[in-house]
């Protein structure tokens, strides 16, 4: 199993950008894929969006109305479209897949990506 995150960088607050989490060793479309973030000097990644099998999608607060989740199965590729980015989105940005669940534990995950650093300057 791998999860192969990309698109960080460094942008001004404001900006877009898109990262995304390509996917292998597993029957992608039959799972979760969820964006957890760390922010430097954090300890504990925090729940960003998930996106069911289905397609059905769940936001944090604090992204909500900024962030767009997306999924294309036959390219085994989740993304995440990161709009009006602001310095607090500064963080590491992890994807990860669930068999079932498209909440906000970390715990059950099953499959975890390495991070993709994104920095927002004000």
């Amino acid at each position: 199993v791998q999860l192969q995150a990309s698109g960080g960088g460094s942008v001004q607050a404001g900006a877009s950008l898109t990262l995304a989490c390509a996917a292998s060793g597993f029957t992608f479309s039959r799972y979760a894929m969820a964006w957890f973030r760390l922010v430097p000097g954090g300890t504990e990644r925090k729940f960003v969006a998930s996106i069911s099998s289905s397609g059905v999608t769940t936001y944090a607060d604090s992204v909500k109305g900024r962030f767009t989740i997306s999924r294309d199965n036959a390219k085994k590729v989740v993304s995440l479209l990161m709009d009006s980015l602001k310095p607090e989105d500064t963080a590491s940005y992890y994807c990860a897949a669930s068999a079932w669940y498209t909440g906000e534990s970390m715990i059950e995950y099953n499959f975890w990506g390495q991070g993709t650093l994104v920095t927002v300057s004000s």
